[in-house]
Formats: C-alpha cells, structure tokens, sequence
C-alpha cells in the first residue's frame, strides 16, 4: 500500500516537473545522479536477480516483475517529459534564430538599397 503513494507522488512530480519553466544545471546534475543509480541498480538486479522479489515483497507487491515494471513506467514517463520539455526548448531556440535571420536579412537588404540609391545619381554622372 504504501509504495503505491510513493508512485503516485513519483507521478505526481512528474507531472509538476513538465509544467516547471526551463531546466537549470542543477536538474541536470540530478538526472545524471538518477542515471547513474539506475545503471548501479541494474547491474545489482542482474547480479542478485532474487534481491527484487525480495524488495517487491517488503514494500507489498507480489513479484519482483511487477516491480520492475512499475519503475520502468515512472522512469519511462521521466523520459517522455524530458524529451518534450528538450524538444520545447529547441523549437523556442529554432524559432529566435529564424526571426534574427529575417530581421538581419531585411537590415542587409535595406542598406544594399541605401547604398545603391547613393550611387546611382555618380553613375550619371
């Protein structure tokens, strides 16, 4: 019982970390620490396979698989989110740079007309 309010708080600051503004290097230091202790957890799962079930059953889940699966869901729902909030972030990026590009193109061609306007009337000349 208790371990399903620990994967609804997990899903619950999911939630509330898709609506948080941008991402600072603090969060991406956690996410590092969080890969990192996902990898060292994997490693042990492979090394005491029976180490799972035995902490399925001590927060109150029948089988080490359903454990199991019910991580890679929250850490799946993790991914998803991060890959939107990047994928946000880029097309923000893509969109400022189209608007500098247009703005420094209409500069440039504003002067070649200002410069070609100056040097029309020495050509009658």
């Amino acid at each position: 019982m208790w371990f399903q309010v620990i994967l609804v708080i997990a899903l619950i600051g999911i939630g509330a970390y898709l609506v948080r503004s941008t991402p600072s290097p603090r969060h991406l230091a956690i996410r590092r620490l969080l890969v990192l202790l996902a990898l060292l957890a994997g490693v042990v799962m492979v090394v005491w396979p029976g180490l799972l079930s035995r902490l399925a059953e001590f927060v109150g889940i029948g089988r080490g698989a359903d454990l199991l699966f019910y991580l890679a869901i929250v850490a799946g729902l993790i991914y998803v989110v991060n890959e939107y909030k990047r994928s946000v972030q880029l097309t923000r990026a893509n969109t400022q740079l189209a608007r500098e590009i247009a703005l420094t193109e209409a500069r440039l061609l504003d002067r070649i007309a200002e410069l070609e306007a100056r040097s029309a009337p020495d050509a009658e000349r």
